[in-house]
C-alpha cells in the first residue's frame, strides 16, 4: 500500500468540470434536498433558504471530493477509475430501473416526496420549538408529554440540540434548520457518492467548482419555484438523462482506466505506414 500523501492535480481539464455539473444537475432535480429547499421557501424568507442549503452542500462537496482525492494516495489511479466507472454504471442501471418503474411522468414519486419531505420538516420543527401544527392537532395527534420517551431522547440528543441552539442564535432558526436538514437529506445520497468517485478520479478543484455550481443552480430553482418547476417537469425523463449520462461517465473512466494500463504495459499502437 502506498503511503503517499495526495499531490495537488495538475489536470484541468473542462471535462471534470462538465461532468461535476452534469451530474449535480440531473440527479438533484427531483431529489429530497429540491424539495427541502422548496418547502422551506414557502414558509420562510427565500434568500435565508436559500443560503442555508446551499452552505450545506457546498460544504458537503468539499468534503466528499477531498475524501475522493485521497483515494489516488491509496490506490493506483487506474484503479480510482476502474471504481469510478463501476460506480457510474451501477448507478446508472439502477436510476435506469426507477425510471421504467415510474408511471406516467413520476408524478406518484414527485407527491411520495415532497410528503416525505413535509414529514420530515414537521418533525424538525416540533423537536426545535415544541409544538405541533394545528392541522395535526385537528388530525387527533396528541402533544409529546414532557417525561418517559421525550426525556430519554432530549438526554441522548442534547448536545447536538445545545450546538444547534448556539448556531441558531447566531445564524438565526431558518438558515440552521435549513442547512441540517439538506446536509442530513443528502449524507449518503448518490450524488455524494458520485462527487466522491469525481474526485477520485478528476481533478479535485474542478471537480469542487462544478459540483458547487450544479448544486447552486439546483437550489436556486428549487428556492424561486420548486413545487412550479417540478409539477411541470417530467421526472421520469430527468431520471432517464441521469441514466443515460452515468452511463456514459461510467464508460468513459473505464475506458480511461484501460488506456492508463495499456501506456505502462507500453502496448504498441499500430500506425498506418504512409
Amino acid at each position: 500500500m502506498s503511503t503517499q500523501s495526495p499531490t495537488v492535480p495538475t489536470d484541468f481539464s473542462v471535462e471534470a468540470l462538465i461532468r461535476s455539473f452534469m451530474t449535480i444537475i440531473l440527479s438533484e432535480i427531483g431529489d429530497k434536498t429540491f424539495f427541502i429547499a422548496a418547502i422551506l421557501s414557502m414558509r420562510h424568507p427565500r434568500l435565508v433558504v436559500f443560503l442555508g442549503a446551499l452552505g450545506s452542500l457546498a460544504l458537503m462537496s468539499i468534503l466528499s471530493a477531498s475524501l475522493g482525492h485521497i483515494l489516488p494516495a491509496l490506490l493506483p489511479k487506474k484503479w480510482t477509475q476502474v471504481m469510478a466507472g463501476v460506480l457510474f454504471l451501477v448507478f446508472g442501471s439502477k436510476m435506469m430501473m426507477e425510471a421504467r418503474e415510474m408511471g406516467g411522468k413520476g408524478r406518484e414519486k414527485v407527491e411520495e416526496e415532497m410528503r416525505e419531505v413535509e414529514e420530515e420538516i414537521e418533525e424538525d420543527e416540533i423537536e426545535a420549538g415544541g409544538s405541533i401544527p394545528l392541522e395535526r392537532l385537528e388530525e387527533g395527534e396528541a402533544v409529546p408529554s414532557s417525561s418517559g420517551a421525550r426525556k430519554q431522547k432530549k438526554l441522548s440528543s442534547s448536545v447536538a440540540e445545545g450546538v444547534r441552539n448556539f448556531c441558531s442564535l447566531i445564524l438565526g432558526p431558518v438558515f440552521v434548520q435549513s442547512f441540517v436538514l439538506t446536509f442530513l437529506g443528502e449524507w449518503g445520497d448518490r450524488s455524494q457518492i458520485a462527487t466522491i468517485a469525481l474526485g477520485a478520479a478528476d481533478n479535485v478543484y474542478l471537480v469542487t467548482v462544478g459540483t458547487v455550481l450544479g448544486h447552486t443552480c439546483c437550489t436556486a430553482l428549487a428556492v424561486i419555484g420548486g413545487r412550479y418547476v417540478s409539477s411541470k417537469i417530467s421526472v421520469k425523463h430527468v431520471t432517464l438523462g441521469g441514466a443515460a449520462l452515468f452511463l456514459i461517465f461510467g464508460v468513459i473512466y473505464l475506458y480511461d482506466a484501460l488506456a492508463s494500463s495499456a501506456e505502462e504495459l507500453s502496448i504498441p499502437i499500430p500506425v498506418g505506414e504512409s
